[in-house]
């Protein structure tokens, strides 16, 4: 993958955010969180450049970008916060105009036919046996008609974390999917098990409001 389109495209919009919550969520100094930015981009560069490019069908290439920009932020800190303060650090890095923006206009069609076959789709795709960055799904309909599970088998993150050494901090990234049914609006999140807390896949269900 290039530092151009999308990966380029995310760092001019997080990057701002990302360095301001150093200072309100991390307690940097300013001049100690303009260092880290500093860093964090040559850093994230790196990791785009090491990470194959999706193919033209995958959806998760946002994904995985956000993982990086993440994770080089991350390894820039000199010293590492507990995974509770890393997880309202990334919450509130993402938590910006852009995020909520897009998570509204995808729940409004959260629960629509359009929606449902591009995750059908994906599922038959399984990206994943290609490209160990990306993710394999299977889907699942709830027999009530109220909403449907994405169930993970393998995950791009759990993949790039932990060739980076920093698989401690996955669950952080994990938890910004409450988060993200919240801003949309439009369903509850619901899960069970994570494969970055050793369960047997992860479980991303939506329940209609």
């Amino acid at each position: 993958m290039k530092y151009i389109g999308m990966p380029q495209g995310m760092w001019l919009i997080y990057k701002e955010s990302f360095t301001k919550q150093l200072i309100k969520t991390i307690k940097l100094t300013k001049k100690e969180a303009k260092e880290v930015k500093r860093l964090a981009k040559v850093r994230y560069k790196e990791i785009i450049n090491m990470i194959p490019e999706f193919e033209k069908e995958d959806m998760f290439k946002m994904n995985i970008v956000n993982c990086a920009l993440f994770s080089a932020f991350y390894l820039n800190l000199k010293e590492k916060p507990s995974l509770d303060i890393m997880t309202d650090y990334y919450r509130e890095s993402m938590g910006n105009w852009a995020t909520k923006v897009f998570c509204k206009m995808a729940g409004k069609k959260k629960f629509s036919k359009s929606t449902y076959d591009k995750y059908e789709k994906t599922a038959s795709f399984k990206a994943a046996d290609r490209n160990p960055y990306s993710w394999n799904m299977e889907l699942y309909s709830y027999g009530d008609g109220s909403g449907y599970e994405a169930r993970f088998t393998k995950c791009g993150i759990c993949h790039l974390m932990t060739e980076l050494g920093i698989k401690d901090v996955i669950p952080a990234m994990c938890k910004l999917d409450y988060s993200m049914s919240e801003w949309s609006k439009a369903s509850k999140f619901i899960r069970e098990y994570t494969l970055a807390s050793g369960g047997p896949y992860c479980d991303c269900g939506y329940k209609k409001l």
